[in-house]
């Protein structure tokens, strides 16, 4: 497990602002009249009921309804834009390639043409107005995955309200070109440097998933919460792997849940640990983990489902064990 960075760059997202390059994260335009139509029909969120500036988070499914990718999909002015982590990227890529015609919805790769840059912080809005010239208000305002659209010195810039983590957080997308001057305004406004091992620090925090460490194709999007964080729409057409995630949801249940677990040992497992109950029995086993300076030991572990919150479990690996905690209080607990 990676060392985290300095408390300090930790502590500047309570006032300040941290920095972080997310550009690994492919992005693929979409375009013509039937795009949304049919990036609809391949995704789990409902994609025709978007506006321009606005914004999901989604899951593409196979077949049986296991997880190929966990897109972010924004409708602008232009077409449709997707984000997607760069290691579900190969997932998308040959989904799209499989079912969407170009000569109806051409689409391209621009990862390498754009930037993603994203500025967490409690005073992120602030600096964002104030160095790329947007309003602060209209930033402040932005619902989850909503974005605004202008120029700052002279380049088309996309700055996208970013719910993945436990900080107040933006993404500005721009052409790469422009990637380094509006890099260097946002330092130049104050801005810390933040680096993976602090963005998944925060993403465990605030109980975010990522495809490849928490979820793959052998997870179902209930497993990992995608409909509490709202990647689901139960309401729309049909789209690839619905028949399971609807089965799920109005007639049963899935086995297991993504959990957030909270360490009180100071030893710590690598990803992929079992988790115990008293009796030994193995009910989960962890998923991202990392060193929090405001909760110590955090992660997350896929948990069966009767575990309750609150509950005391061990993680188990070759040479180590460490208590770990279930968040969330048990039932029945009072303050």
């Amino acid at each position: 497990m990676q060392k985290m960075q300095g408390i300090e760059v930790y502590q500047a997202l309570s006032r300040g602002a941290v920095l972080f390059d997310r550009s690994d994260r492919m992005r693929m335009r979409v375009a013509g009249a039937k795009a949304a139509e049919l990036v609809n029909g391949m995704v789990t969120s409902d994609v025709v009921s978007l506006t321009p500036g606005r914004g999901q988070y989604s899951a593409a499914l196979t077949a049986k309804g296991k997880i190929v990718a966990d897109p972010r999909i924004f409708l602008t002015d232009d077409g449709i834009l997707v984000d997607v982590g760069a290691a579900a990227a190969p997932g998308w890529r040959d989904m799209v390639a499989k079912y969407v015609n170009p000569r109806v919805a051409p689409y391209s790769d621009v990862t390498s043409e754009t930037r993603c840059l994203s500025v967490a912080g409690g005073n992120a809005a602030a600096l964002l107005a104030a160095q790329l010239g947007f309003d602060i208000a209209a930033l402040k305002s932005l619902e989850p995955y909503s974005h605004l659209t202008g120029e700052s010195n002279g380049a088309k810039v996309m700055i996208v309200r970013t719910p993945e983590i436990s900080a107040e957080c933006y993404d500005v997308i721009c052409a790469a070109p422009a990637g380094d001057s509006i890099r260097a305004r946002i330092l130049e406004g104050g801005a810390q440097e933040g680096d993976a091992q602090l963005w998944m620090v925060l993403r465990i925090e605030a109980g975010r998933p990522e495809w490849g460490a928490d979820m793959s194709d052998t997870t179902l999007p209930q497993e990992a919460l995608l409909d509490e964080l709202g990647a689901i729409s139960f309401t729309k057409g049909c789209y690839i792997g619905q028949e399971v995630v609807a089965r799920i949801h109005f007639r049963g249940h899935v086995n297991k849940l993504l959990r957030k677990l909270r360490f009180v040992t100071s030893s710590l497992p690598q990803p992929g640990a079992a988790v115990v109950d008293d009796s030994g029995a193995i009910v989960g086993d962890v998923r991202s983990i990392a060193v929090s300076p405001k909760c110590g030991g955090v992660a997350l572990g896929m948990i069966r489902r009767e575990v309750e919150p609150g509950s005391t479990l061990h993680a188990r690996w070759d040479g180590g064990e460490a208590s770990v905690q279930v968040a969330g209080e048990k039932k029945g607990a009072t303050a």
